[in-house]
This record gives structure tokens, sequence and C-alpha cells, in this order.
């Protein structure tokens, strides 16, 4: 398989989606705060963690099954964050949830996009 520049970006915006997952199991909501349960903060952390090593192994080796391992690991890290919608959380919350969803899922579409093929025209 050989790696458009549109699976790079896609790859790209996976692996920074999952440095931005890494921290989150050190923003647990402390007693009487309401947030999301430590569960769910360390399924993020790692999700995180196997986006970033997906991500390099499918750069540097241009690897399809790595490729799907680092999509598998967003769109679990997505479904975990999509909670946020039905309960009672600041509105700026469900913006970046929204924003971190959006993103996700363009980086899903620039990973799979196949490449372009070219045609011979035959006059």
């Amino acid at each position: 398989m050989i790696l458009t520049t549109k699976n790079k970006v896609g790859l790209a915006l996976a692996g920074l989606l999952g440095v931005l997952d890494l921290p989150s199991f050190l923003e647990a909501p402390s007693d009487g705060e309401t947030g999301p349960p430590l569960g769910i903060l360390i399924l993020g952390s790692i999700c995180g963690l196997i986006t970033i090593i997906a991500v390099v192994i499918a750069w540097r080796s241009a690897s399809g099954a790595a490729i799907r391992v680092a999509a598998g690991a967003r769109i679990v890290s997505m479904l975990s964050a999509l909670p946020a919608f039905f309960v009672d959380v600041p509105a700026f919350v469900k913006v970046l949830v929204t924003v971190f969803v959006i993103l996700t899922i363009a980086s899903l579409v620039l990973m799979f996009s196949p490449a372009r093929r070219t045609t011979a025209v035959m006059d």
C-alpha cells in the first residue's frame, strides 16, 4: 500500500487526537463534581496510546492493518465521548465533543481515501 497525501493527513490528524487523549486519565473529576467516570478516562488514554503506536507503524510501513487499528481506536474513543450529548454538562463541553467527533470522522475519511487511479486515454 502506498500512502497518499490524504492518507498522511488523516494519520497525522489521528495522531494529534491520540496525543490529546493521552492525559485524559489525569483529568478525573474530584469528589462532588460531575464528569466522566475514571474508567472512561482510562479507556480514552489507552485509545490514545494505541492510536499513536498504530499511526507511527502505519506511517513508517504503510501498513493497512495499522491504519485499521488506528481507526478502531479512534472510533472507540469517539464513542466513549458521545454520552456527553445526553447528560447535563456545560455547553463548552458539548462543543469540544462536537469538534472531537468531527475531527475523528474527518481523520477516518482521510485515512481510508483510496489513491487516485490514472487511466490511459485512448483516442
